[in-house]
């Protein structure tokens, strides 16, 4: 092994050897940056509601001056909640039940009161929360009311009342910590209620509550009152199948969320991420061809030498195996410093998204990762399989 190794140093192209390293290393940065870079970002656009089933859409009638001109209404009565039930895009159609009394609340986080305001609830169906039924119920005379918050609550909290007061930032993980106090008034009842946030919405702009206390409420405190509802919620299987568009527009309704832009948002997403990544495929690609094409000619140097080697009892695999450790141990080199820059690299953007969207939970690099290692172990057995070939051919040769 040690005839092989003076054999191999004494015609080692250093400048080869270099350029195969940084481009190698430039290309396998570029891949594996794009690719955690798109894990890091994706949940920004596409980060479901924790308590909600994914695939909805939140309709409504658009609201302006001809709508009020023209006499209609902005609610939804049964008829057409009937149509938009037979559509081929529907799944599951569901309701927004609001409520008919007043409601005063008081939003406290470690005894300050961030929030106090007259607001009023709504409830979904149950069918449309992914929270257990154990968490998102109401007993008749519970004190306590389940409840979602929206999540612009929590970043009025974050950005403006907690850097000014040097109280704790609120996370999905420390919704504990927030205090509700809810008054209720209606049909001469006068009661006072503690809310128990048990989620954040990112979509809803009113406070949630579940259907079994609205029903009740509605009934014990407005016994005489009924509105249509002015929202619907609607599951679908895709949200970007262009039927729902032409639907809504021919209907003159609105999508209150942004699910349909996201979708959109995340395919330029993945489309540019995989143009990257693919610029980083091809530099890799040519660094691989320049190793390939130094060892190669370490080798053809080296045929001889080699030849007689296997003439004195050296056997291929002996032979091959000092160029297949070269290659080896570059490509494990310039994975860890590809590692290392893309760790320094995802801490300087992470601060700066995590400072614009707190609630997004925190990553590992796990992703890149995996990812190198797959990539090295490819790689380097493509490497294994060539060197072990040229040699192959010596020993035929000979």
């Amino acid at each position: 092994m040690s005839l092989v190794w003076k054999l191999l140093r004494s015609h080692v192209s250093v400048p080869q050897l270099t350029g195969f390293f940084f481009a190698n290393l430039f290309g396998m940065f570029i891949v594996l940056l794009g690719f955690q870079f798109y894990r890091d970002v994706l949940p920004v656009f596409t980060a479901q509601d924790s308590f909600m089933r994914s695939d909805y859409l939140i309709l409504s009638k658009k609201v302006g001056t001809a709508a009020a001109l023209s006499g209609r209404t902005h609610s939804f009565d049964g008829a057409e909640r009937d149509d938009v039930a037979r559509q081929s895009f529907a799944g599951k159609v569901g309701k927004f039940t609001s409520t008919e009394y007043k409601v005063d609340a008081n939003m406290g986080i470690a005894g300050h009161s961030v929030l106090s305001s007259e607001l009023f609830f709504e409830s979904v169906p149950d069918d449309f929360i992914d929270i257990p039924l154990k968490d998102w119920h109401y007993e008749e005379g519970s004190k306590e009311i389940p409840i979602i918050l929206p999540r612009t609550y929590i970043n009025m909290y974050n950005f403006g009342f907690a850097q000014t007061h040097s109280l704790p930032k609120i996370s999905d993980g420390l919704v504990g910590m927030i205090d509700f106090r809810i008054f209720i008034q209606g049909n001469g009842h006068n009661d006072l209620y503690s809310g128990r946030v048990v989620g954040l919405s990112n979509r809803l702009t009113t406070i949630l509550v579940p259907q079994s206390f609205m029903d009740w409420s509605n009934a014990y405190y407005a016994p005489d009152a009924h509105s249509d509802p002015t929202r619907l919620l609607l599951e679908v299987s895709n949200p970007a199948d262009e039927s729902i568009a032409k639907y809504i527009d021919a209907k003159g309704y609105e999508v209150e969320s942004d699910k349909l832009q996201a979708e959109k948002t995340t395919y330029f997403l993945r489309m540019i991420v995989s143009l990257v990544m693919a610029v980083g495929l091809v530099i890799s690609a040519l660094s691989f061809y320049i190793l390939m094409l130094s060892i190669y000619l370490l080798v053809q140097k080296n045929s001889a030498k080699l030849e007689n080697l296997l003439l004195i009892g050296y056997t291929p695999a002996r032979v091959a195996m000092p160029y297949q450790m070269l290659a080896a141990v570059l490509n494990i080199i310039v994975l860890l410093l590809t590692l290392i820059l893309i760790y320094v690299v995802r801490g300087y953007y992470m601060d700066m998204i995590v400072a614009v969207f707190p609630q997004l939970e925190s990553a590992t690099l796990l992703p890149a990762i995996l990812a190198g290692l797959l990539l090295l172990v490819i790689v380097t057995v493509l490497n294994v399989l060539i060197i072990r070939n040229k040699v192959m051919k010596i020993w035929y040769g000979k």
